[in-house]
């Protein structure tokens, strides 16, 4: 994979929204009807990138970055509505359960007992009528789907702890006692394989719908599994792990303008050398299964692979860590000799080296930049509009930041100056609308923008703090701001900057 002229790629944009923040009756959004409207927007819009966040099944904290597989899908993304048209489901039922009250904000704790019960219900009534369908679904995906169905039927039966608390039998994977209990505990079991049956039906279904008005989905993969996930537990040897099976060291940033004390993630570290003995199988098959999901992926924290900051294990935070050398180039030789040329951009944000911007080139995939780091009043910053080149993907902002009108209502007096002079911003047209038109107006090949800042909406609209947890992932949008006012604005926009 070494570097080389690519033909350029067409000018296009697109917007970010989680499927957690799309409209819904049901407690956060979802595979059902106004997933296919938003994609209607989008095309009205003239929009032909939808990007999204990891759609993993999510546990403490709600983060799709920390998540129990790195391939099952969410269970709360599954439409209920088609369950009400099937008999798994009464209107009533539904009704009866409590998924959250606010339509504006996802409830982590109510959607886990209110939506749960009633799969529970819906398999309860399914089972019998869809087994082959089921028992298809199961041989196709084995390879991922026995040991998370296995670990979440587990994980049930101690009361949700994770895997390292759990008896010392069952932390090791294919025990006896592991295999008794899988004889035992079908019903158990396929539960969580139903849960993935209709969570892939009905996305596939979703992306079918997407895909034929022209517009591809931006998926995102985290760079590290979760430390309490059926990855680690079912394969301990790909992982930095001790003779207890417990982490050596965890995974991190370490301290920069924005965080005095890193940020300490503690995802597991992978054992790159047994992986690579292997050629790097857990890397392919998850490469692969991403690209069964998604027309492009994103790739958290790339420079990861250059090199990684790991802190040991029980620290505080994430200070006295060390970076470390990761695979490098080597793993995507690897992944392009087994699945060929992908669409994949690197999240490269943060400190740069040179041999992490050598790896970027080598693969030659676009790296990432954000506007709201521009605006250095002294600096000639990388961010900047007129220094991007062409095989870049441009941002007003990610899930991280702020909103762009909370950026602008809170930022430093000299950056805001530099920014109204440089974009030459005032009131008629908006602030945040300015800021978009300075990412759309770049020679950046990809535009990208949160829905959020579209709307104009400030700190209440958030996603994610990074290194903060109980506020965050909650945001829903309203659906009547999906106006078609809006995407004619955005289509007019989009249309001058030849990104259509």
């Amino acid at each position: 994979m070494e570097s080389r002229c690519k033909p350029l790629r067409k000018r296009t944009s697109g917007i970010l929204m989680h499927i957690s923040s799309l409209p819904s009756q049901y407690g956060i959004g979802d595979f059902g009807k106004e997933a296919y409207n938003f994609a209607d927007f989008l095309e009205k819009a003239g929009q032909e990138n939808w990007q999204i966040l990891p759609l993993g099944v999510t546990g403490f904290g709600d983060s799709p970055y920390q998540c129990f597989s790195a391939f099952a899908g969410n269970p709360y993304f599954i439409d209920l509505e088609e369950f009400i048209e099937l008999n798994y489901l009464t209107p009533d039922e539904i009704k009866n359960e409590d998924l959250g009250e606010n339509e504006n904000y996802v409830d982590y704790g109510k959607l886990y007992i209110g939506k749960y019960k009633l799969l529970r219900i819906a398999y309860d009534r399914a089972k019998d009528s869809i087994k082959n369908e089921l028992d298809l679904f199961y041989q196709k995906n084995k390879y991922w789907l026995r040991e998370f169905a296995l670990f979440m039927s587990l994980k049930d039966e101690f009361n949700g702890q994770s895997w390292l608390n759990w008896p010392i039998e069952f932390r090791q994977f294919d025990s006896k006692e592991i295999i008794d209990f899988e004889k035992n505990s079908s019903d158990r079991i396929y539960f969580w394989i139903f849960t993935q049956y209709y969570f892939e039906k009905q996305w596939h279904k979703l992306k079918n719908y997407v895909n034929s008005k022209g517009i591809k989905i931006i998926g995102d993969l985290p760079i590290y599994v979760s430390e309490d996930s059926s990855d680690v537990w079912a394969h301990p040897y790909n992982f930095n792990l001790d003779e207890n099976l417990i982490p050596k060291t965890v995974a991190g940033v370490p301290p920069d303008d924005f965080t005095s004390k890193g940020q300490l993630w503690g995802n597991p570290i992978y054992n790159w050398n047994k992986m690579e003995e292997d050629g790097y199988k857990f890397w392919v098959d998850r490469i692969r299964h991403s690209f069964n999901m998604f027309d492009t992926l994103r790739i958290d924290h790339f420079r990861g692979f250059e090199s990684y900051w790991e802190v040991p294990y029980g620290s505080e935070d994430a200070v006295n860590g060390k970076w470390v050398k990761g695979p490098g180039i080597k793993l995507f030789k690897k992944i392009k000799e087994e699945l060929g040329d992908l669409d994949i951009i690197a999240e490269d944000l943060g400190y740069q080296t040179e041999e992490v911007i050598k790896l970027i080139e080598d693969t030659g995939f676009p790296g990432m930049k954000i506007l709201q780091f521009a605006f250095d009043p002294y600096g000639d910053s990388e961010n900047l509009p007129h220094n991007l080149i062409r095989n870049a993907t441009f941002y007003t902002g990610t899930h991280d930041n702020k909103t762009v009108k909370d950026w602008f209502d809170t930022a430093p007096l000299e950056e805001k100056e530099f920014a109204v002079k440089y974009l030459k911003l005032d009131e008629k047209e908006g602030y945040s609308w300015g800021l978009i038109r300075g990412v759309w107006s770049s020679g950046a090949y990809l535009a990208v923008c949160q829905m959020q800042d579209f709307l104009n909406l400030g700190q209440e609209a958030r996603m994610n703090t990074p290194a903060t947890l109980g506020n965050n992932w909650k945001w829903r949008i309203d659906k009547s701001m999906l106006t078609d006012e809006l995407a004619a604005a955005i289509k007019d926009l989009t249309k001058t900057y030849r990104r259509e």
